[in-house]
């Protein structure tokens, strides 16, 4: 009886999990202990639960896409998963099935939407059929900066990371240009060309359910966008300019949160190598073309050179 007695108060004294980004704030639950059903949710007895993404940022790879979920997080009604889940393009991830990609999410409150974020989604032409399998009603977020920015960026990301791996690295312009034209065979150059890569979704999904967030204007003044962003998912206008602050040192925005103060990892925002003026002319000039073709499709225009 003694047992008994001591088990129970043992369990009483258990925390119930509660979701990665709760109402009202808190912890980080343990894992679920159980197989989750096949209705798409996994929960517990305090009403937290893991649910499948009603959003999907897609990308684009280094178009903004982590301080886009980090600003969408400040919202309450939003929990999002703290990884890229490459679920969908990653064949040793979408082998594992649903349930697999479900214990990825963040636990949540019923009433919260649940967000991934995988950049590589945008350029792989096998997901957006996966998706729309899965949930054709799915709101989409695409964030999308300045197509040349966009490849000395991505360039970037992997000049520091061969750096300190002491790999060998090429100079960009050997990269960029190949017999006096423009690489068409350097892969970060296929990755700004968007028109192509928004075809493929457009086969899949109305325009309607596909959200462009202006990268470049994020960047300067991240609330318009972040507005625009509440009013696509119909969410409860929340996010404020009490959400930013600009920090010199940085010299980008940062978060504030429930009063905690947050900034994007040092590795955002870096400095982009200097590249010769001819170079980054024929870039505006290769990408002109392509960029009108966007704007036709999307029905609108960005600020771009």
């Amino acid at each position: 009886m003694a047992a008994v007695l001591l088990g129970l108060l043992l369990f009483a004294l258990q925390s119930p999990p509660v979701p990665s980004r709760p109402l009202a704030g808190g912890g980080t639950p343990p894992p679920p202990t159980s197989l989750p059903p096949d209705n798409g949710t996994t929960s517990h007895p305090n009403g937290t639960l893991q649910q499948l993404p009603q959003i999907i940022i897609i990308g684009v790879r280094k178009g903004g896409t982590r301080a886009l979920i980090e600003m969408l997080s400040l919202h309450s009604a939003v929990a999002a998963a703290q990884n890229e889940v490459h679920f969908f393009d990653w064949e040793s991830h979408f082998q594992k099935g649903l349930p697999w990609y479900l214990s990825q999410m963040p636990y949540s409150f019923p009433e919260q939407l649940t967000v991934e974020k995988t950049p590589a989604y945008f350029t792989s032409s096998k997901v957006p059929k996966r998706i729309h399998r899965m949930n054709p009603d799915i709101k989409l977020l695409l964030i999308l900066r300045d197509p040349t920015e966009r490849v000395l960026s991505d360039y970037t990301q992997v000049f520091y990371n061969r750096l300190q791996k002491h790999k060998h690295y090429q100079p960009i312009e050997t990269l960029l240009v190949k017999d006096g034209e423009i690489n068409l065979g350097y892969k970060a150059l296929n990755r700004s060309l968007y028109y192509r890569h928004m075809q493929n979704w457009l086969q899949f999904f109305p325009l309607e359910s596909i959200h462009v967030v202006d990268g470049d204007e994020l960047i300067r003044d991240p609330l318009p966008e972040m507005k625009k962003v509440e009013r696509f998912l119909k969410l409860e206008p929340q996010i404020n300019t009490s959400n930013f602050y600009f920090n010199k040192t940085k010299g980008f925005y940062c978060l504030r949160d429930h009063g905690r103060e947050r900034c994007l990892h040092d590795s955002k925002g870096r400095a982009h190598p200097h590249v010769a003026p001819a170079v980054l002319h024929k870039l505006h000039l290769f990408f002109h073309e392509p960029n009108k073709k966007f704007f036709e499709l999307v029905g609108r225009t960005f600020n771009w050179k």
